[in-house]
This record gives C-alpha cells, sequence and structure tokens, in this order.
C-alpha cells in the first residue's frame, strides 16, 4: 500500500466509518509542543501502486491531537485541539467555510474525541483540564462535563452498544465507567499503577475494556469483575500510546507504542503477540482498524508518515 507524508508530525488516524477507502489524520507542528495543525482527509488509490490523494485539509492555529468521523453524516468530523477547542468540520466544504463550529470550554489540550456509535448525535472530548465533556452537534454548549479524575484525561471512549455508558482512562492512573443517566461515575478500575493513555471497548463484548498505561502493557478488564484483568499483554517496549479493538475479531486488538512500533494482539490466546510491525522511524502514536475492510490498518507517528496496510503484509512494501 502507499505511504502518505504530512507535513507535521502525525498524532491520530481514523478510517471513515462510510466509505472504505478513506481516512483522516490529525497532525501538529513541532511535535505537539508548539505551533499549527493540520487535519488531512485521504483517499486510499484503488491500486496499490497509485499514491494517496488527498480530498480536504483543514488548518489550526494550535496542534490537532485526535479526531472522530460522524457517525451519521459522510463528511463531518470531530478534531481535539491543543488550545483547549474542540472543532467541527465537513470535508465536502471548501477551508474558508470551516470550522462549522469551534467549541471552546476545555482550558487545556483536548486531548481524544469519540462519537457516539448509537446516538449517533452526540460525542465526548477528554482534556489535560481533567475533565470529560459530552456535546452534541447541534447545540453551541457542552450538555454536561464529567469531572472526576485528578490528572489529565488521556482518553474517553463510548460503549458499543450502550448509548448512555463511556469510559474514560486517566493520568492518576484509573480508568472510570460513566452513564452519562448518573450523578458520577458508576466504577473506578485502578488499572495501572502509571499513566493510562488509552482505552477501548470490545466491540462484541460491551462489558470488555482494553487500557494502555506509560508501564509498557495493556490490560484487559470484565467491568462485571475488575479486581484482576482478564489478560495482561506485555511486548512493547515504551508507553503503549494508543490500543484499538478489532471491529471484526472480539479477541483481536492493535496498539502503537513509544517504542516505534504497532502491535496486533490476541488475548484470549496464550501467546497473544500475534504481529509487529516496525515500520515507524520515531513514536507511532495514532493507529486504527477498518470498520469496512477486515484486517486493513492504519498508523501515523512523530516520523510525519501515515501508513496503510493489510495485516500480514508489509506496510512499507509498494
Amino acid at each position: 500500500m502507499p505511504i502518505f507524508k504530512t507535513p507535521f508530525n502525525g498524532y491520530s488516524v481514523k478510517f471513515s466509518p462510510f466509505y472504505e477507502n478513506r481516512l483522516a489524520v490529525a497532525t501538529a507542528q513541532n511535535f505537539g509542543i508548539l505551533g499549527n495543525g493540520r487535519l488531512h482527509v485521504l483517499s486510499l488509490p484503488p491500486s496499490p501502486a497509485a499514491p494517496i490523494s488527498e480530498i480536504a485539509c483543514f488548518d489550526t492555529a494550535d496542534g490537532v491531537y485526535d479526531l472522530a468521523w460522524s457517525e451519521s453524516h459522510d463528511s463531518l468530523l470531530v478534531a481535539a485541539v491543543a488550545d483547549g477547542s474542540v472543532k467541527l468540520y465537513d470535508s465536502s466544504l471548501p477551508p474558508a467555510n470551516n470550522p462549522l463550529r469551534s467549541l471552546h470550554e476545555h482550558t487545556r489540550e483536548v486531548q481524544s474525541v469519540d462519537y457516539n456509535p448509537t446516538r449517533r448525535d452526540s460525542f465526548l472530548s477528554a482534556a489535560w483540564d481533567d475533565s470529560v465533556k459530552l456535546w452534541t452537534v447541534d447545540r453551541p454548549a457542552s450538555v454536561r462535563t464529567f469531572k472526576e479524575h485528578t490528572y489529565c484525561v488521556y482518553s474517553a471512549a463510548w460503549n458499543p452498544r450502550h448509548a448512555d455508558v463511556f469510559a474514560s482512562a486517566s493520568g492518576d492512573c484509573t480508568a472510570r465507567i460513566w452513564d452519562v443517566r448518573e450523578p458520577g461515575s458508576t466504577m473506578i478500575i485502578p488499572a495501572h499503577e502509571f499513566e493510562i493513555l488509552s482505552l477501548d471497548w470490545n466491540k462484541y463484548d460491551d462489558c470488555v475494556i482494553a487500557t494502555a498505561s506509560v508501564d509498557k502493557s495493556i490490560r484487559v478488564w470484565d467491568v462485571r469483575n475488575y479486581r484482576v484483568p482478564v489478560a495482561v499483554l506485555n511486548g512493547h517496549g515504551y508507553a503503549v500510546r494508543k490500543v484499538k479493538f478489532s471491529p471484526h475479531r472480539g479477541s483481536l486488538m492493535a496498539s502503537c507504542s513509544y517504542d516505534m512500533t504497532v502491535c496486533l494482539w490476541d488475548y484470549m490466546v496464550e501467546d497473544s503477540l500475534v504481529g509487529r510491525y516496525d515500520h515507524h522511524t520515531e513514536f507511532a502514536v495514532g493507529v486504527d482498524m477498518s470498520v469496512l475492510v477486515e484486517g486493513l490498518l492504519a498508523s501515523t507517528g512523530w516520523d510525519e508518515l501515515v501508513y496503510v496496510w493489510q495485516h500480514g503484509t508489509d506496510p512499507r512494501a509498494p
């Protein structure tokens, strides 16, 4: 598969839930420390020999750390921006008409956004101001703010089946389960002894989550009994930056790490590490698995490269 070069450092990559050949990439200048950002919408070629083409790109005055595709509108994207804003873009409209909206309530960098796959009109933002916010597309202000974490919230993710339930992961070393109908979190999981940078729900078991940590491990938890993890996945050499469950196989997940690798895991088998890819030459910080094409992976990193490949093939192969 071809490779796409971005002008800034890659932070997040997401496949479209509507088009199997489309993906978006969030990037930040100067490794996200200071400078501009850019959101790219890309089209994969029909032939691996052809280049990846850019459908649209949107510039921001600050780095873009994460993005999420709308589940109800095929050209709508939500971006998490380092200035504390959450921005909505329509990739079918020119840059002059974007962003559609800039929602600025967080007081620190927004690290993560996630679109509700069930209700489809709402999304979450998680930020370094220790909070998670709930938004709907048609409202100019957040619906609710969730403040229980005592340090940066790095990730928030909706449950794949329950429209009111989500999980959050924080630098305070806990993962929390929330129900938006309840006044506070319904569960606190002391998942790691070091910061938790990412989490995701199993798409086939709505009681299972995976957490990824600075301690180099991924842990799988059943929220019905979370005293002991279901599995502990060791194999990364440095902090695990993202973890993502497969939309096609319940026990399969992908991860990326500051050790510059992307790994594939099957937490239900003894030799859980089923694939390792070392194509990045800097921190690998973004990974996704296509909902529409089984086995199709994408990753991005601080080497300013976006790779798309089929599991089992070499990401660098033309």
